[in-house]
């Protein structure tokens, strides 16, 4: 691995375990075990590496869902194999945890990975749910944007109510929830 890519892969880590007020630029040349002029040589400062760890994120990311969202099975599986898949809950999400991070977003530049990100996956689990409705695997009354944004909202908060528990429990069954609400929607259920 290259030193700009070890720069960057520890930044990661940092930015998720302590947000980027927390991470300093000697923490980072530390843990990639690099020195201050390589640093420099290949990033202008902390928050350009900053930024290019969070874009890297947001694009992992997006990677890992759409694997799930683009998988087989009806929407409703689709789903249920995102939101059930395996996560450091504990650990929080890496691009939900810095929307606590207050120079993150104050910063347009390093908000905007992270905004973009939550976006695509409102934007896309509501495509994956209007496909389900159209399929009439889902509710014709389903409102595929309000129900991602409910959907997106309880995964969110189910890291959130995990770490403040110190157990998975909250979170498990947050999901166990809202795909309970989901499944209720699809017709043969109702039957």
């Amino acid at each position: 691995m290259s030193s700009a890519d070890r720069l960057i892969e520890c930044t990661r880590d940092l930015l998720w375990e302590r947000g980027y007020t927390g991470t300093s630029p000697s923490a980072i040349q530390r843990r990639a075990g690099v020195g201050q002029g390589s640093m420099y040589h290949h990033f202008s400062g902390k928050r350009a590496l900053a930024l290019a760890a969070i874009s890297r994120t947001a694009e992992e990311m997006r990677a890992m869902a759409e694997e799930q969202f683009a998988g087989p099975g009806t929407a409703v599986e689709r789903i249920t194999a995102y939101l059930r898949r395996e996560r450091d809950v504990l650990k929080g999400c890496p691009i939900g945890r810095l929307t606590q991070d207050p120079e993150v977003m104050a910063d347009p530049g390093l908000r905007a990975p992270v905004e973009e990100t939550l976006s695509w996956l409102r934007d896309r689990i509501a495509e994956v749910l209007a496909e389900g409705r159209e399929r009439g695997e889902l509710d014709p009354a389903l409102d595929p944007r309000a129900t991602a944004a409910t959907l997106v909202a309880v995964l969110q908060g189910g890291y959130v109510a995990a770490r403040a528990a110190r157990s998975t429990e909250p979170f498990e069954q947050a999901v166990s929830g809202a795909l309970s609400l989901l499944a209720a929607c699809s017709p043969s259920v109702r039957k």
